[in-house]
């Protein structure tokens, strides 16, 4: 009957020998772990990151506390430090946020506008405007207007702030008030306002006769399967033949919204590609079988507020010739953004890569020219004149 355990002999020389040795390897490896790490784990496909040396840093704090004839709160430097330090990339589109502003981020990323006036910003010509005003809302009832640079907020000027901190000191508790002072004309007017909560969807559908208009505000997680549902179970029924897409002003929001949504028009073929950051071929299709607009003449109504998952949207349908699109240049914001979870709440949103249209155009910087272009003004929009969409209901 064979043996089921053998009993080794073991060399007492040799074990010493090998235990020494691997102390030494371990002990070389140790002392030189960066220069290790840095040339050698790259070969396993391991990404390293080398040490940073922050003296000269400590050296500007240092000198900060012994000679500033204040306070200084440690912890609001550390958080400017680290805004200063993701900044410094000069990448608009790339942003340190604390953990009460990427709550903030997160609320509006999914609709969920809390209290405010209900006035939808973004940056144009150097400066903060009001690119429109909801419905039924405080800034629309009190007279601010599309158009208007945002100056102050409660005294304090902002125009040279980012759209997210003016966002954030506008908003506030419902019923408290608000002094907003914007630039009309050359002109500053200041209004007084009171918050309320806002009512904010990202899609919804009007009818007009035989047609039927898609109006998308954002592209939320539920935005493209909200517009499938609402065109599966009522477009057939009310005898839709035409279909107008209204993306104006709208900043974009998730790619997989997008995505969704193209869906209606697009079966399974590529909607987009991604390239950047190591990515060589990551290709972004439609969904199969839920293409029922296929062949339902289509109109896109774009401005230079339609950016990044909007111009998704139009670029596939125009790439496809599934759509006219119609109005004016659209912003031209074609890069990928991943939001990144740091310690405490805060969050990194950081450029990750760059997307292409089906046929491999990129609009980053240069926007998407409109098949039709028709200019609607900003006194366009404050008098309820609507020339684009008068225009898009005669094709």
């Amino acid at each position: 009957m064979p043996k089921q355990w053998e009993e080794k002999k073991v060399s007492l020389g040799g074990s010493i020998i090998a235990s020494v040795l691997t102390l030494a390897i371990g002990l070389f490896i140790g002392l030189n772990w960066t220069k290790f790490s840095t040339n050698f784990l790259p070969y396993l496909g391991i990404k390293t990151s080398a040490a940073n040396d922050w003296s000269s840093l400590d050296e500007v704090y240092n000198t900060l506390v012994e000679n500033y004839d204040g306070e200084v709160d440690r912890s609001t430097i550390i958080e400017g430090a680290k805004k200063g330090l993701v900044a410094a990339l000069g990448d608009t589109y790339t942003e340190y946020m604390t953990a009460d502003e990427a709550k903030e981020y997160e609320a509006a990323l999914h609709g969920e506008s809390g209290t405010g006036i209900g006035v939808e910003m973004g940056l144009r010509d150097g400066y903060i405007r009001v690119l429109r005003t909801l419905p039924d809302n405080p800034a629309r009832k009190a007279g601010i207007q599309a158009g208007d640079i945002i100056y102050k907020v409660d005294g304090e000027e902002v125009w040279s702030e980012s759209t997210d901190v003016v966002s954030n000191k506008i908003r506030g508790e419902a019923g408290t008030k608000v002094e907003v002072t914007v630039v009309r004309d050359g002109e500053e007017k200041t209004f007084t306002l009171t918050r309320e909560a806002i009512n904010n969807v990202s899609a919804y559908v009007d009818y007009v006769g035989s047609t039927a208009i898609i109006t998308v505000t954002r592209f939320d997680n539920d935005t493209g399967s909200i517009v499938q549902n609402i065109a599966k179970k009522e477009f057939k029924d009310k005898g839709v033949k035409k279909v107008i897409l209204d993306l104006r002003s709208n900043g974009g929001g998730y790619v997989s919204a997008a995505k969704d949504l193209l869906s209606l028009w697009i079966d399974g073929d590529v909607v987009l590609e991604q390239r950047g950051n190591g990515i060589t071929d990551n290709k972004t299709y439609a969904n199969r079988s839920q293409a029922i607009l296929a062949d339902i003449p289509t109109v896109v109504l774009v401005n230079g507020g339609t950016a990044s998952a909007s111009e998704i949207v139009a670029g596939a349908l125009k790439d496809y010739d599934k759509a006219t699109i119609l109005g004016e240049k659209t912003f031209g914001k074609g890069v990928v953004q991943t939001l990144l979870d740091l310690s405490h709440g805060s969050l990194l949103k950081v450029t990750t890569a760059r997307w292409y249209t089906p046929k491999g155009n990129s609009i980053n910087g240069e926007g998407i020219t409109p098949d039709v272009e028709v200019e609607l003004t900003y006194d366009d929009s404050n008098h309820g004149r609507d020339p684009q969409m008068d225009a898009a209901k005669k094709l």
